[in-house]
């Protein structure tokens, strides 16, 4: 049978390749990728314990069985944003979006995102900006560029959001996350939540941006004066690298 095989951040770089179409066995696992990469990849091997896998933008476990036409995605620590290697901004449509969650190209608009969202009951709405900084411990930051498994990062910012909704009984929220090159002082992420008080509110604010690095699909590539790395990201959480198995 086929499947799909998507590289991500710096693991497209170490296998030279940001897709790839192969041959496995009926019945095979995502577990069976390992051995098929690191005989060609061998410097995939440091980072494979850290990887998490999705098999048709749903997060999976290791012993996930796969199907013909699958599309599995190999996705390193997330960072909570990223760009593609070449420093180019991303091409594809200007925004895409849900209910709550939109990830888009060009500059975030927070204002426009704010007077949207608020209503006459609402005592609170608490603002959160992620923004490009000048500095990565001591190195000049030049620019920073975004990447993202963009189909399912749009899924994942909306969970994260309608799971705000319930957990912290805020009235609305809004998830705003660029992608592509961006230069210092710019607005790569935004969260906006809504609520009768304030305690909640910045609560929920708290808990979306604390969680969304840590699981949201989405890599960023630091260039500096003297070289580009990828940022280093947070390690999946447990249940994450589980999914499923």
């Amino acid at each position: 049978m086929r499947v799909r095989v998507l590289f991500f951040g710096v693991l497209k770089e170490l296998a030279a390749k940001t897709a790839d179409d192969i041959e496995l066995q009926e019945g095979s696992r995502v577990s069976d990728l390992e051995v098929h990469y690191l005989a060609q990849a061998p410097k995939l091997e440091r980072w494979w314990p850290s990887i998490a896998f999705a098999v048709n933008q749903q997060y999976a476990g290791p012993e996930t069985v796969l199907k013909a036409n699958d599309e599995v995605a190999l996705l390193p620590p997330v960072s909570g944003g990223a760009g593609d290697a070449s420093g180019e901004p991303t091409s594809g449509p200007p925004m895409a979006s849900c209910r709550y969650a939109s990830i888009v190209r060009s500059a975030i608009d927070t204002q426009k995102v704010l007077a949207a969202l608020k209503h006459g009951e609402d005592g609170a709405a608490v603002v959160f900006e992620g923004v490009v900084r000048n500095q990565t411990r001591g190195r000049r930051t030049l620019y920073l560029n975004y990447e993202a498994y963009e189909e399912m990062a749009l899924q994942e910012l909306e969970k994260l959001a309608t799971s705000a909704l319930q957990k912290f009984e805020v009235r609305d929220v809004a998830i705003v996350h660029r992608l592509g090159r961006l230069g210092i002082g710019e607005t790569s992420v935004l969260i906006v939540v809504a609520s009768a008080h304030r305690g909640p509110a910045f609560d929920a604010c708290r808990w979306i941006i604390d969680t969304l690095k840590k699981t949201v699909p989405i890599w960023k590539k630091e260039y500096f004066e003297d070289g580009a790395v990828w940022a280093d990201g947070e390690p999946f959480p447990a249940e994450v690298r589980r999914a499923n198995s």
